[in-house]
């Protein structure tokens, strides 16, 4: 009988430390709570749209850079300067460094997207057609605006699959950032080419 009042005692102790916890906590730590599976869908962004805000940035700044050099100056190399120790032989001139960057755009970019590039990606700097400023920098635009479409076709189901490009494959994600990744490396070649000019790049100036 001891023993029987004893459980009893426990059993109605544990259904009252169950009641307190649920009026204190109404979803105990292990149950599935809506509110916050709700605010964990709330609190993600997409894939695309995490791609495309990066490409937004690297797209402000380089053209940016590119609209910021006077067009005599499109063809200027460090090699010019003679600067006593350096190696800048065969360095790309300015004009080639955005015809660059806006090919592999157009070859990145397509390749992401399942499509063939619709300019020819044959040579690394560009059509050779291409020669004025403001030529070049629609070539640049338009390669960014492909860019703009690529991150957008990007979602958690496509991300990862692998499509062709060039003689092998890679996943959708990877040309996207790699694309990014890319312009930027070359973005930091340009601050320098305007720098050695006596050009502010337009990132780096005091906001008014």
């Amino acid at each position: 009988m001891k023993n029987l009042k004893l459980t009893a005692f426990v059993l109605l102790l544990s259904l009252s430390t169950l009641a307190m916890t649920q009026a204190t906590h109404p979803n105990p730590v292990g149950l599935p709570n809506p509110v916050n599976n709700a605010q964990a869908q709330a609190d993600k962004v997409p894939v695309g749209t995490v791609v495309e805000n990066q490409l937004n940035i690297l797209e402000r700044e380089f053209v940016g850079a590119a609209e910021a050099m006077p067009e005599d100056k499109y063809n200027f190399t460090p090699a010019s300067l003679n600067i006593p120790g350096s190696d800048y032989k065969g360095v790309r001139t300015f004009a080639e460094e955005v015809k660059h960057v806006a090919t592999t755009n157009y070859e990145f970019f397509s390749a992401a997207l399942g499509e063939k590039s619709t300019v020819d990606t044959s040579n690394e700097n560009g059509p050779a057609s291409i020669t004025s400023k403001a030529d070049i920098i629609k070539f640049l635009k338009d390669s960014f605006a492909l860019g703009h479409r690529a991150a957008k076709a990007l979602t958690a189901q496509n991300y990862d699959e692998r499509v062709s490009v060039g003689q092998g494959k890679s996943t959708r994600l990877f040309l996207n950032t790699f694309a990014v990744a890319h312009g930027f490396d070359h973005y930091g070649q340009m601050v320098e080419y305007l720098r050695m000019n006596g050009i502010i790049p337009p990132a780096s100036r005091p906001r008014q």
